[in-house]
C-alpha cells in the first residue's frame, strides 16, 4: 500500500505557478549562518539541524514541500513507491527531474545511507519504520538528520504532537524554512495557502454540512480517513463533515455497518495507482454494504488524487477542486 503501512485549472494553477517560482534565496545574513546550526522541533522533539545538502525525501508530499521553497538545489533525490502517481503530473514536475529517483521501493536505511543523504524527509509510519530499521532515531546515530510531517506526529513515540492537518502543512513549511534559512519563501508559500483556503471556506454551502465518506480501499473491512489525515480539513473547510472525523486516527480501518449508519451523501475515492478509482466505484456499487447509500444512488462520488490527500501543498488544490464540488451538489 502507498500509505507504507501495513494495512496499508483556474486559481489553483496559477497559485501553484506562483509556488513554483524562482527558488529560494538565503535570507540575507543567511549565507553566514549556513554552517551553523538551528533548533527546530522535529514533532514535539527539539533538534539542532545544519543547512542539508543531500536531502532524500519519501513520497510527492515531502518532495513538494521541498520544492515548493525552492530547495531543489539541495535535494538529491527522492523515493517514490510504485502506487504513487506520476511525478510527470506534479505542479513541480520540473524540478523532480533535476534530482534522482533513488527508488521505487519503500524507504529504507539502505538507500539513505548509499545516497550519502544528510537530510530525509517522511512521516511516521508513512516512510519511517521501527519494523524496516530506518527511525529519526536510527538515522541520528548515523549522523543524518531527519524531519518528520508533523500531520504523522501525534502518535510519534515519546514526543508526540498534534496539530490540525492544515495547520501542521503550514507548520512544516515554516519548519523547514528554518532548516534551510529560508524562512521568508516559507512565510510567502505559507500565506498563500492560506489565502487559498479562506477563499474555499468563505465560499462553502451554508446549512448542515454534507456528510461524505472516504473510499481509501478494503472489500471485508473499508479503510477510512480518521481526523488526523489531510482529507478531513478538505471536507470540513469544503463545507462538508468526515463522517469518521470522531476518529482520533490517521489512516484507519473501519466496518462497513458503521459507513451505513452515516449515510454519507458523498463519497471520496482515494485515488492512486494500484486500485484505480474505477474500480473502487465498481465495487462500491455492487456491494451489497454500499449500494444502497444515499451517495452511491446519486451517483456522488468525487476522486482524490493521492498526492492531494497526504500531507503536502497540493492538499490546497483538493480542496479547491472539491469546494467547487460540493458547492455544485444537487442535494
Amino acid at each position: 500500500m502507498s500509505h507504507t503501512r501495513s494495512l496499508a485549472l483556474g486559481s489553483a494553477l496559477t497559485a501553484t505557478l506562483l509556488l513554483a517560482g524562482c527558488g529560494a534565496e538565503v535570507d540575507s545574513d543567511g549565507a553566514a549562518k549556513a554552517s551553523e546550526k538551528v533548533t527546530v522541533k522535529r514533532c514535539g522533539e527539539p533538534v539542532s539541524y545544519k543547512v542539508p545538502q543531500r536531502a532524500v525525501a519519501y513520497e510527492g508530499g515531502s518532495a513538494d514541500k521541498l520544492f515548493s521553497l525552492g530547495l531543489t538545489e539541495h535535494v538529491h533525490g527522492y523515493v517514490m513507491p510504485p502506487a504513487n502517481p506520476p511525478v510527470s503530473e506534479s505542479p513541480w514536475a520540473s524540478e523532480y527531474a533535476k534530482v534522482k529517483m533513488l527508488s521505487d521501493d519503500l524507504l529504507n536505511k539502505e538507500i539513505v545511507v548509499e545516497a550519502k543523504s544528510d537530510f530525509v524527509v517522511a512521516g511516521w509510519n508513512s516512510g519511517f519504520s521501527d519494523q524496516r530499521g530506518i527511525t529519526p532515531k536510527i538515522l541520528d546515530k548515523l549522523g543524518i538528520q531527519s524531519f518528520m510531517h508533523t500531520e504523522s506526529c501525534f502518535n510519534y513515540p515519546g514526543h508526540p504532537q498534534k496539530v490540525t492537518p492544515f495547520n501542521a502543512l503550514y507548520r512544516d513549511l515554516e519548519r523547514l524554512g528554518k532548516i534551510f534559512r529560508v524562512e521568508k519563501k516559507a512565510d510567502e508559500v505559507v500565506g498563500k495557502l492560506k489565502k487559498r483556503v479562506a477563499a474555499v471556506k468563505e465560499k462553502a454551502p451554508k446549512g448542515d454540512p454534507v456528510p461524505v465518506f472516504l473510499f481509501d480501499s478494503g472489500t471485508d473491512q473499508p479503510f477510512t480517513a480518521g481526523s488526523q489525515v489531510p482529507p478531513n480539513d478538505i471536507i470540513k473547510t469544503s463545507g462538508g463533515r468526515n463522517v469518521f472525523d470522531k476518529l482520533d486516527e490517521r489512516w484507519t480501518q473501519v466496518n462497513w455497518e458503521a459507513v451505513t449508519k452515516a449515510e454519507p451523501e458523498v463519497v471520496i475515492i482515494f485515488d492512486y495507482g494500484d486500485q484505480p478509482a474505477k474500480k473502487k466505484i465498481e465495487f462500491l456499487k455492487k456491494s451489497p454494504h454500499t449500494k444502497e447509500l444515499p451517495a452511491v444512488k446519486k451517483n456522488n462520488f468525487f476522486v482524490l488524487d493521492y498526492n492531494e490527500g497526504i500531507s503536502g501543498p497540493r492538499n490546497i488544490d483538493g480542496l479547491e477542486k472539491f469546494g467547487k464540488y460540493l458547492r455544485e451538489l444537487k442535494r
